[in-house]
């Protein structure tokens, strides 16, 4: 079989990694050490090279690689060492023994690109296989899972495992140990790879002292992390003030992500391209990367509606010259083949998702879901449809969207998103409705609600 996800570590990072690994602890020649993934030998050489330069004699290390082209070239270097042993085969399935330390760099695979019988197989052992999961949570589990007591750990991974919703469990699992440091790497650690990478170290005994917290611009906090799952994110940015007031969430009907269709080069025309016959279907939309911060809200593109008002998809004799529209063969051949029609079983000119026409066509605030730093824009008319690159706040008291847009864009509230939110590429926020549930109100804009 052949891996996913492979990519060779650079070696001064290798070097950084091993040096944390034994920093606490130096091996004898009886320790017991596992890289899972191991690929062609990346941090095996990394632990020779230490074993040298500090005179300490070889421990037993045991590398477990599933692609077996990778396998045999990691077996071939290491045929002279007695005290390595490396397995052609799958980790995750592997069993596995118990090693004083680990140290590796587990692929990094997301949902989309493992199959369903491997999907139910994995939810079956691991229990972070929930949600959109990727396979270095499973190795991060059974790593620390296969690690002895006192035992030290040293993983690089995306730091998306501090904040997911997805990763709750996990976060969970980490904090009944003593997560020793967390350190940022550079974005381009990877080359063309972007993950924004951390090297997490772990000791496998209750905490007992905080965790130190190294940020990329090399700045360092100590901090106590959470153990209930929640984001690490706050925390690890030494942001980690507790918000027992009001937040967008109570004094909202909706906050949401902007509509889905599942084919946006079907159902969103050019203005000037929306014919007399198709007028009535078509409702102006909007972009994130049509909203700009010197502009009031324009779009030059409309959206063909195939539901009414009420959010209800029409029965295909009311759709009239729509339906003539999408019917095209080759319009409709590709609206057949979305993903949410053949395993959804929706109507094949139906939308990914049902859009909540509703609360939509209300006045409303608009965001980017990915952008540089916080913005916030008043669609006081509710004409706008946002498109999925759209975040959009529905008030429950719509008279209140001047106040509450002045208050969105104040510097706190930058701020705050900024210690809150994910990242993207090239260190832009990633705004999502979780998040932006969460975000803090003054009750002195809503007294009622206090």
């Amino acid at each position: 079989m052949v891996a996913k996800g492979y990519v060779q570590t650079p070696e001064k990072i290798v070097d950084k990694m091993v040096e944390k690994l034994f920093h606490y602890q130096t091996p004898s020649d009886q320790s017991k050490i596992l890289d899972p993934g191991c690929g062609p030998g990346d941090f095996i050489d990394g632990i020779i090279r230490w074993c040298e330069n500090n005179n300490t004699p070889l421990p037993n290390i045991e590398g477990i690689e599933l692609d077996q082209s990778l396998a045999e070239e990691a077996q071939k270097k290491f045929l002279q060492y007695e005290t390595i042993k490396i397995i052609h085969d799958d980790y995750l399935l592997y069993k596995t023994n118990f090693y004083d330390y680990i140290v590796g760099n587990p692929p990094y695979v997301p949902i989309t690109q493992i199959s369903e019988n491997e999907k139910k197989l994995y939810k079956t052992i691991f229990k972070t296989a929930t949600g959109r999961f990727d396979l270095y949570l499973l190795f991060f589990e059974k790593a620390i899972n296969s690690l002895k007591s006192n035992g030290y750990l040293v993983f690089i991974t995306p730091e998306k495992y501090t904040y997911v919703k997805t990763a709750t469990y996990f976060r969970t699992l980490l904090a009944s140990k003593q997560v020793i440091e967390i350190e940022h790497l550079d974005e381009k650690t990877f080359k063309n790879l972007v993950t924004y990478p951390l090297i997490t170290s772990i000791k496998n005994s209750v905490p007992y002292k905080e965790t130190s917290v190294i940020e990329r611009n090399g700045e360092q906090i100590n901090v106590n992390l959470p153990v209930n799952g929640e984001s690490w994110r706050p925390y690890l940015n030494g942001k980690n003030e507790k918000n027992k007031g009001l937040t967008l969430r109570d004094i909202c009907t909706r906050i949401s992500c902007g509509v889905a269709t599942g084919k946006d080069e079907i159902f969103i025309l050019k203005n000037e391209s929306v014919s007399v016959d198709l007028q009535s279907y078509a409702y102006p939309t909007i972009s994130g990367s049509e909203l700009s911060k010197n502009l009031d809200l324009k779009s030059e593109y409309s959206m063909l509606i195939p539901y009414n008002l009420n959010g209800k998809l029409k029965k295909i004799e009311e759709l009239g010259p729509l339906l003539e529209y999408l019917s095209q063969p080759n319009r409709k051949t590709k609206l057949e083949n979305r993903t949410c029609v053949r395993k959804s079983k929706k109507k094949w000119y139906s939308f990914h998702e049902n859009p909540p026409l509703y609360d939509i066509f209300k006045p409303k605030i608009l965001c980017k879901d990915i952008a540089g730093e916080a913005y916030f824009w008043k669609d006081v008319e509710g004409k706008f449809v946002p498109r999925h690159s759209v975040y959009y706040l529905v008030l429950k008291d719509t008279s209140k969207i001047d106040e509450i847009l002045e208050y969105l864009r104040e510097d706190s509230v930058k701020d705050w998103l900024n210690n809150n939110c994910q990242r993207a590429h090239n260190n832009y926020i990633r705004l999502q409705s979780e998040v932006l549930k969460k975000l803090p109100v003054p009750e002195k804009l809503y007294p009622e609600c206090k």
